[in-house]
């Protein structure tokens, strides 16, 4: 059996919720086979899954998105290297959480992938996603050795609002190994750079911009897209996924020649999970919330489609669930059990998200018949 969450936000990391549930699995049908695969669609918890599979980590230490040092760390088995932008430059390396929309910056993330580059991998997959900025992946480019200039010299201002001044982007200084390098950019949105449906309009509000500064924040990407496009031949600001992470998938895409794609799909593979499905006769999946948004590229439905698209029944724990049957079983997942049905009080739903998990997991063991496994009658 394998035991493949996403994060419990706010309450259970992805590898917490999984040892949770393989522990309640454990105590309903002892000597049942469960694997713990953590997993995450490219944002917070990418980083923890390649580690909980086995990557070995190799510290960094880096600038947060507002400038304080970071003990971060990229993953590395082989000559790949898994770098997550939101344990460097996501919101919970804001200092006190103090949001930053027009300061905030990735010059962190530009550093772990250097310290990659370094260390002499062939292929960097760079997980978006909880980015704290709105910066274009200007920071990070800086990092990589690139100039980014206002009128008159001297280095642009870090930030989303540095770049209404960038007057000249310089990519002679750029690490010599980036074109030696694969890179994979892992995300889940098809967001362009620009406009209603772009980085700042979208993203923005989330990291605290407020209407002028949305505006703001999409002019000073438009005119930094611009002087890329001038340095590269290219103008990549329409590419969808350019509105990554506040615009770090432009960067990804202008000056790294990633490849997108989808995060879950890339940490499925990264964990190998398609080999450990030929073995499997359940898979358990699950996240804080089942709802809409799991629909999009959300790391439950991807375990789920690729079990389902194995023969693999699939069971999802939640804290809560919005889906309808109909959904559900559109998705390939057969049956959900929310935490809600166990504990009706939020309070105490998040606080003891562990032990109510361990509950909650002796349904699927009844459900699915692994008493009977475990007898030997199935």
């Amino acid at each position: 059996m394998i035991v493949a969450p996403d994060k419990f936000k706010g309450s259970l990391s992805a590898r917490q919720a999984a040892a949770h549930v393989a522990a309640g699995l454990r105590a309903a049908a002892p000597g049942v086979d469960v694997v713990e695969l953590p997993v995450a669609d490219g944002g917070d918890g990418t980083l923890e899954a390649a580690l909980s599979a086995g990557y070995e980590r190799v510290p960094v230490t880096a600038v947060g998105p507002t400038g304080e040092p970071v003990a971060t760390a990229f993953a590395r088995r082989g000559g790949v290297a898994v770098v997550e932008m939101a344990d460097v430059s996501g919101l919970s390396r804001l200092p006190g959480g103090r949001l930053d929309p027009l300061g905030a910056g990735t010059y962190g993330t530009g550093q772990v992938i250097r310290a990659a580059l370094d260390a002499g991998v062939r292929t960097i997959v760079l997980g978006v996603g909880g980015s704290a900025s709105t910066d274009g992946g200007a920071g990070l480019a800086r990092a990589l050795g690139a100039g980014v200039r206002r009128g008159g010299g001297g280095d642009a201002a870090p930030g989303g609002a540095g770049l209404l001044d960038v007057a000249d982007v310089d990519l002679r200084g750029l690490h010599p190994r980036i074109a030696e390098t694969e890179f994979i950019l892992a995300s889940d949105v098809d967001n362009p750079l620009l406009g209603p449906r772009g980085a700042a309009a979208v993203y923005g509000p989330q990291k605290g911009a407020g209407p002028d500064d949305v505006a703001l924040l999409d002019r000073a990407l438009a005119r930094w897209a611009a002087r890329v496009a001038l340095a590269t031949g290219t103008d990549h600001s329409a590419t969808p996924g350019a509105g990554a992470a506040g615009g770090v998938g432009f960067a990804a895409l202008a000056l790294l020649d990633a490849e997108p794609r989808p995060g879950i799909e890339i940490v499925l593979e990264l964990v190998g999970y398609a080999g450990l499905l030929r073995e499997a006769r359940l898979v358990i999946t699950g996240e804080g919330s089942l709802d809409e948004q799991t629909l999009c590229g959300k790391a439950p439905a991807g375990v789920a489609a690729a079990a389902a698209a194995a023969g693999v029944p699939v069971a999802a724990v939640a804290g809560r669930a919005s889906l309808s049957g109909a959904e559900l079983a559109a998705a390939g997942i057969d049956r959900v059990y929310t935490i809600t049905d166990l504990e009706p009080d939020p309070l105490r739903r998040m606080s003891e998200a562990g032990p109510l998990l361990e509950r909650l997991a002796a349904r699927p063991a009844a459900d699915f018949g692994l008493f009977a496994a475990e007898r030997g009658d199935a």
